[in-house]
């Protein structure tokens, strides 16, 4: 079964491999380099952002309707692309009934397989990149549902869990899993790419990843020169 699987699809199997290794090799640069720099991408500083906003919430009193009204739109962003992810699934399954309808069109870049069971193949990898998503999107939702009841308890009633620390560790939770869903609805670019040829899905990566590195990085501190002016190029 494996030798079959190489010798008729090893095209598309060699350029599927190389995008996944360039991908994992990025992240892997950026854990590298959040170790050495703790702000040195967004994901990060955010992070940092957020569990200084869950202990000045907690901390000063008359700040419950900016909780509920911060925490509502981060719920309606993660619902809608919740929302978003349904509705991709829905095309790509309307989309896995037409693949012999659409071979003289989608694959006429095509340098690798054109065989009909490939193709189902990549659209399943797509189907479960996009539920990835959406099941990181609800997990948001539901993380940040349970930070709204956590952040407006009282911090004078002495609950030893309901403390900012420890709130703050929910909140990012959140955050995590809607940058999950995010990096899931990223990488459904190269793997729309690889329906019309693995040589585009590779260039897309690659496209995708240089993106994603400006996307990443957290932006430079700004710093005021003598005349209390910005540089321009102290921005990024």
């Amino acid at each position: 079964m494996m030798l079959y699987w190489i010798e008729n699809y090893r095209v598309d199997l060699g350029y599927f491999l190389v995008s996944v290794v360039l991908l994992v090799i990025y992240h892997r640069y950026l854990a590298y380099q959040t170790r050495k720099h703790p702000t040195y991408t967004v994901q990060a500083l955010n992070r940092l952002a957020r569990t200084a906003w869950v202990d000045m919430i907690m901390r000063q009193e008359g700040k419950e309707i900016l909780a509920v009204q911060t925490l509502r739109n981060s719920t309606m962003a993660a619902t809608f692309l919740a929302s978003t992810a349904v509705l991709f699934i829905i095309g790509v399954l309307s989309l896995s009934g037409q693949g012999d309808k659409l071979e003289g069109t989608w694959h006429a870049l095509n340098i690798g397989s054109k065989h009909s069971e490939l193709w189902l193949i990549k659209l399943l990898l797509l189907l479960l990149d996009l539920f990835c998503a959406f099941f990181s999107f609800a997990m948001a939702v539901r993380v940040f549902n349970h930070v709204g009841y956590l952040v407006n308890v009282p911090l004078s009633l002495g609950h030893k869990m309901i403390c900012p620390a420890h709130v703050a560790v929910h909140l990012n939770r959140a955050g995590k899993f809607y940058s999950f869903g995010m990096r899931a609805f990223y990488f459904t670019v190269p793997l729309v790419f690889w329906l019309f040829g693995p040589h585009l899905m590779l260039a897309a990566t690659i496209g995708l990843i240089v993106v994603l590195y400006y996307l990443d990085r957290a932006p430079s501190i700004l710093v005021a020169d003598v005349n209390g002016e910005l540089p321009e190029e102290s921005l990024y």
